[in-house]
């Protein structure tokens, strides 16, 4: 299988499949395409003809195309069963169902003024009462689910909604909102996780840089 993603230093899409790839073992083909460049979509519609032509995007052995971080990860958990992307208890199972998709479809504000850019650092910046909201909704639906799972992660081990949640901690890392304990310790543990650190150590090295992505008014 091969896996279409973007600059790891920005790409909070890319960085959800990837993460589910690597921690679990599976193997893949990582393809890298800049992003906001004069040929990115060119890139991208030149292997994933009826995409969207944006990243990430899943394409198969036999040449199928899976877009949309949670496509794709469906598809992982579907394709791959031996491992528990998804919780094996149907309850947990349809919890960790929702609040991933909370977080594919919301959190607009925090998306806005604290996107994801793994080299910056933009300390205090940006905290919006819109951000904020996010964050508090955020930190809410962690602690709801560490407590009623045990952690160490949201539904016990790691699986698809750390993963969809993996880039949130990247932006707290970065803009260093005031979280809880709970909260903190939460993106101390998703940041040490090895997939993780090497996602990170890959972000540092890269020289390719968006510069309105790299400015904070």
């Amino acid at each position: 299988m091969k896996l279409l993603i973007g600059d790891k230093n920005y790409s909070s899409w890319s960085m959800r499949p990837w993460l589910l790839f690597t921690h679990f073992g599976i193997p893949f083909d990582e393809v890298l395409i800049q992003l906001n460049q004069p040929d990115t979509n060119a890139k991208i519609r030149a292997q994933v003809p009826r995409g969207p032509g944006k990243v990430p995007c899943l394409i198969d052995a036999a040449g199928q195309p899976v877009w949309d971080s949670l496509a794709i990860a469906e598809t992982l958990a579907e394709r791959f069963p031996q491992h528990a992307l998804w919780p094996r208890d149907a309850a947990a199972r349809a919890h960790a169902r929702s609040v991933s998709a909370e977080m594919h479809s919301g959190f607009g504000e925090l998306r806005s003024n604290m996107w994801m850019n793994i080299r910056a650092s933009f300390a205090g910046k940006n905290a919006t009462p819109g951000a904020l909201a996010d964050i508090a909704r955020i930190e809410a639906i962690w602690s709801d689910c560490l407590q009623s799972y045990g952690g160490p992660f949201l539904f016990g081990e790691f699986g698809i909604a750390d993963a969809m949640y993996a880039p949130v901690a990247m932006r707290f890392n970065t803009w260093k909102p005031a979280l809880s304990e709970t909260a903190a310790a939460y993106v101390e543990r998703l940041t040490a996780l090895p997939a993780v650190q090497a996602w990170i150590d890959a972000a540092h090295k890269e020289t390719h840089a968006i510069p309105y992505q790299d400015e904070c008014p």
